[in-house]
């Protein structure tokens, strides 16, 4: 047992994750950013390891949102640089961890190489079953709400949908990965209150909790911490008790 505080009937059943501050934890150390995000890998090991142990069904990370472009090129080009390697590392684990790899975004303008290694991670891993690992690359919640609109657009034009059709649940199907559940947690780490274009249409009903610590910091106690604190709470989804 990892927490004793834990309930384990009720996990939620999908985490996301918004993993902000390892650029402030950098430069606290007087270190460079790219050495944050090395840091900050480490942190995404803990906390698949803990979604993993607990039963966790989906772990949703943002990786990299569309407006991460506007970083500085030898930022980015590391960025991807630590994606490719750090797949490259984990996958056979992961792969004999029953853990499915998956990423949603627009595939535009990424690197071929960082496009070959997350498409051999989620080949290999595509029939695992005890936790899907969603990672989030070029992604936006309002392009991928448009590019939903687009595709039903298409089918609609197609005669494949009628308009009376478009229900939320219909809608739902065509976004990046409508086969994971409704997020029931978002954490944001680094104490910033701030969405950023995350995952806006699946957040509707999640619990919220902001911890002050740097992503390079997050650990396997603090992801317990957080679901401790999330089952305290008294989710009335628009209702009353």
């Amino acid at each position: 047992m990892l927490d004793g505080r834990i309930d384990m009937d009720r996990i939620p059943r999908h985490i996301a994750i918004i993993m902000d501050g390892n650029g402030r934890w950098a430069k606290e150390r007087g270190l460079s950013h790219v050495q944050g995000h090395e840091a900050g890998s480490k942190s995404v090991r803990a906390v698949i390891e803990t979604c993993r142990k607990l039963g966790v069904e989906a772990l949703s990370l943002y990786a990299f949102s569309t407006e991460n472009w506007r970083r500085s090129k030898f930022e980015v080009s590391a960025l991807f640089r630590l994606l490719s390697k750090y797949i490259r590392r984990e996958i056979d684990e992961m792969d004999e961890n029953d853990i499915r790899i998956c990423f949603m975004g627009r595939r535009e303008g990424l690197p071929r190489k960082a496009l070959a290694d997350m498409d051999t991670s989620q080949e290999r891993t595509v029939n695992n079953r005890a936790l899907t690992v969603n990672i989030a690359i070029n992604y936006g919640s309002r392009a991928e709400i448009v590019d939903a609109t687009r595709r039903i657009a298409v089918d609609l034009k197609a005669g494949l949908l009628l308009p009376e059709d478009i229900t939320e649940d219909r809608f739902a199907e065509y976004l990046y990965q409508p086969g994971l559940a409704e997020v029931d947690l978002l954490i944001r780490t680094s104490g910033e209150l701030r969405l950023s274009n995350f995952m806006l249409w699946q957040l509707s009903y999640a619990e919220i909790l902001v911890p002050d610590t740097l992503w390079p910091d997050f650990d396997q106690q603090c992801l317990c911490d957080a679901i401790v604190a999330f089952q305290q709470r008294n989710r009335r989804f628009g209702g009353r008790p």
